[in-house]
């Protein structure tokens, strides 16, 4: 009898045990599972945005696409009555275009583009010591060319139920996600 067949159709099973059990995991995670501390260094359970609409960004201050800020701030205020969070998390991985102190941030964010949406503490969002809910996002929405973020302002869109449904590249601007967040608002 043939060796090579039997060690095949057993590899086969592995892998489909291995593939039903990491895709089980995938979906009984979700964005509520995470914690993050707030600028102020409270820590906060993503559960409190339940319900909730959310846009998670990588930010920093020293960016070409720092004046995102504004379109962000203008998304928060125009939608956050009928259930739009948005939770800015600073980052200095590129370039080191977010040196600041919490403190500093929080200054800079609020007296150059009068920013009340939640920011949470300076994070990695990729390698080895990558925030968990950036690892979880990356892993549950892939981007174009890999799962690394490549850039400050990267976003993602998660649904009421804490579930990521779509990811945005820098380049697009908070005014363009406009009409995936109202109709996950009309949800």
């Amino acid at each position: 009898m043939n060796m090579k067949l039997p060690i095949a159709i057993l590899c086969l099973i592995f892998i489909s045990i291995f593939s039903l059990t990491a895709q089980d995991n995938k979906s009984t995670m979700n964005f509520y599972h995470f914690r993050a501390k707030s600028l102020q260094g409270k820590e906060i359970s993503m559960k409190e945005y339940a319900g909730k609409v959310v846009l998670v960004v990588n930010t920093a201050s020293k960016c070409g696409f720092t004046p995102q800020y504004e379109g962000l701030e203008k998304l928060y205020k125009e939608y956050k009555d009928k259930g739009l969070v948005i939770l800015g998390f600073p980052c200095n991985q590129f370039a080191n275009q977010e040196p600041g102190s919490a403190e500093e941030i929080s200054k800079f964010c609020t007296l150059n583009y009068g920013v009340n949406f939640p920011m949470f503490m300076k994070i990695d969002v990729n390698g080895e010591k990558a925030d968990p809910l950036y690892k979880y996002l990356k892993i549950a929405l892939p981007g174009t060319l890999g799962n690394e973020i490549k850039w400050n302002f990267t976003k993602f869109l998660i649904d009421r139920k804490g579930v990521p449904v779509k990811r945005y590249g820098s380049i697009v601007k908070p005014e363009e996600i406009t009409k995936d967040i109202t109709k996950l608002l009309a949800e």
